[in-house]
């Protein structure tokens, strides 16, 4: 499946690219707004950060002389800028959630379209994978996992039977057996699901192992930090919980000065060509005047 960039357009447009301006781009996943970005610029600079190894060698394909690309999580911005000696910048991208090329790497744990170990990392060599929260979280904290990150009705009936599953020795190691587990807890039998019944439970452990709220606030803060006077923030989202904190990070910072009174959403071209972006939810904000 070949990558399509979501919103792509509007995201630059909301970037307000001049030329010879400094931008990151946070998320550079295939790269396709980082392509964007370059187009535009002549005498400036594209810096694109992500935490997943494999980006690297995609970023190296680009072969920009005007890119830099940092193997980093943007939770780490303010360190990558200040080891680039760069003080400021006027704009910074996040194009959040995971990228299809992770979902299409059966192996990453992402989805449950094929059998896989359960890993979920965006950085498959740093921290705890899927299974290793359920080997070893307490049923309460996996309940609110659940609940919380995947606004799953079930949680505790879900969480219930992990534990009982992993005392008996009988914990899913495959992303497959951990659906089809979740599937016979959360069906409704003679109720046709739109979605498939494990996916919220997928979305929220995804979210759990790779800090992914915490990570969005951290980042977000640091950009607005990062920008110049009338530098902008542009965000796009694909759940709930991440729109909800980029839209009271843009209105409570006081940094900041909102451009998107409500979120932008893909038009039906778009949706029609990539249907993965029909969730997504563009908002933009501004560097105030000191």
């Amino acid at each position: 499946m070949n990558h399509i960039s979501v919103m792509l357009e509007p995201a630059l447009e909301y970037l307000a690219i001049r030329p010879d301006g400094i931008y990151v781009d946070a998320t550079f996943g295939a790269g396709g707004h980082t392509r964007g970005m370059l187009q535009r610029i002549s005498g400036g600079r594209v810096i694109a950060l992500d935490a997943d190894p494999g980006a690297a060698e995609r970023a190296a394909q680009i072969a920009h002389p005007q890119l830099t690309f940092v193997n980093a999580n943007f939770r780490e911005l303010s360190r990558v800028l200040s080891n680039l000696n760069v003080p400021s910048v006027d704009g910074v991208l996040f194009d959040l959630g995971v990228s299809s090329m992770q979902v299409d790497e059966a192996q990453r744990g992402f989805s449950f379209s094929k059998s896989a170990p359960l890993d979920m990392r965006m950085n498959p060599y740093e921290g705890r994978s899927a299974y290793d929260v359920l080997a070893t979280a307490s049923e309460t904290e996996l309940a609110d996992i659940f609940f919380h990150f995947g606004e799953e009705r079930a949680a505790r009936r879900i969480a219930r039977a992990v534990v009982d599953r992993r005392n008996s020795g009988r914990l899913p190691e495959t992303t497959t057996e951990f659906a089809q587990m979740v599937a016979g807890i959360v069906h409704r039998p003679g109720h046709r699901e739109r979605v498939h019944p494990a996916t919220r439970v997928f979305q929220a452990l995804r979210i759990a192992v790779n800090d992914e709220l915490g990570a969005l606030k951290e980042g977000l803060d640091a950009a607005a930090g990062a920008l110049h006077e009338a530098g902008r923030i542009v965000a796009i989202s694909f759940h709930s919980l991440e729109d909800r904190i980029v839209k009271q990070t843009f209105r409570d910072d006081e940094r900041l000065q909102v451009l998107t009174k409500k979120p932008i959403g893909p038009d039906e071209t778009e949706i029609g060509e990539n249907p993965r972006a029909r969730s997504a939810k563009l908002r933009a904000a501004q560097r105030k005047a000191s």
